[in-house]
């Protein structure tokens, strides 16, 4: 019979959490329910944010309520609420979620990108991670999961399939690849991705047909007010010159910045992607860096001198 003094299992698991993470563990199950609570209405079209309508999920509309038959009808202007703009293959990935009704589908999507940002920051930066991509859960977009993908990329090279069948341009981090001469790896990412594709031209040709043509005319379109003004035609050399600077030295943290350079818009939610460099950096690293940002800003002297 067991002890009636003995603790229950989840009552010594949560002791046993550090107070950083507990208070990790509740903002995001608050966050959770926030997002479900204010994106339960998929009816509202929020393009202005001076509108008076707070919403949540707005870029989660884009995988939601899929006509697989006719994938893009009604989605092709990229800038827009609900717009799907990525592969067929990853609308074909993420079916089953389209099963789900709205208030469940986007209760089960930010459950992913919660999980995400405890999975590249662990559960003790956790805290600091949801304050970073907080306004990413918030809207839904997938961010997070491509820069999921890119750093267990270094190990599975075939997740990089997420990022080339969703914003393409991040794909830009497989130079990290090629220029360390990893061909074995390179070629796995991009075997992969094209096995997916050829399953998913079989299962349906013309929707493949469709999304070059969605490319082709939203090429040189820039973001909204929710992004960076800064030309993708900047980004994307400053991206690739990044990741050549870091490939020789080792440096694994510039792919998910260069990749991030890279997107087609660089949504300000976006630069959640950052959190990729906590998995690929070490204490000591960020510490080190932290101090030579601070120096280079003139803290690190005041404070020197302060003491």
């Amino acid at each position: 019979m067991r002890s009636l003094t003995a603790q229950h299992p989840v009552t010594r698991w949560l002791d046993e959490l550090s107070p950083r993470v507990f208070t990790a563990l509740v903002v995001a199950g608050v966050i959770w329910i926030v997002v479900i609570l204010l994106g339960s209405d998929p009816t509202i079209n929020v393009t202005d944010p001076l509108s008076g309508h707070l919403v949540t999920g707005q870029d989660a509309r884009s995988y939601f309520g899929f006509d697989y038959a006719h994938l893009y009808a009604g989605r092709t202007d990229w800038n827009s609420i609900g717009a799907y703009p990525y592969s067929p293959a990853f609308a074909q990935l993420i079916w089953p979620l389209n099963l789900l009704p709205w208030p469940l589908f986007i209760a089960a999507w930010t459950a992913l990108l919660i999980a995400a940002v405890f999975l590249l920051t662990g559960p003790e930066l956790a805290l600091a991670g949801l304050a970073v991509a907080g306004m990413e859960i918030a809207g839904g977009n997938v961010s997070l999961l491509l820069t999921l993908g890119i750093v267990a990329g270094f190990r599975w090279p075939a997740t990089w399939a997420l990022v080339l069948l969703t914003k393409i341009t991040p794909g830009i981090g497989l130079l990290w690849f090629g220029l360390r001469r990893e061909w074995g790896k390179l070629a796995i990412a991009l075997g992969v991705t094209a096995a997916i594709i050829a399953v998913s031209y079989v299962l349906n040709p013309s929707l493949w047909a469709d999304w070059l043509a969605l490319l082709a005319a939203n090429t040189g379109k820039s973001g909204t007010w929710a992004s960076l003004p800064v030309p993708l035609w900047i980004r994307l050399p400053a991206g690739v010159l990044l990741i050549a600077w870091g490939a020789p030295r080792n440096q694994r943290w510039v792919v998910p910045i260069g990749a991030m350079l890279a997107l087609p818009a660089l949504w300000y939610g976006s630069l959640a992607m950052v959190l990729g460099v906590i998995p690929l950096t070490t204490e000591v690293e960020r510490r080190r860096a932290w101090d030579e940002v601070t120096a280079f800003l003139g803290f690190g002297r005041e404070v020197a001198g302060e003491a």
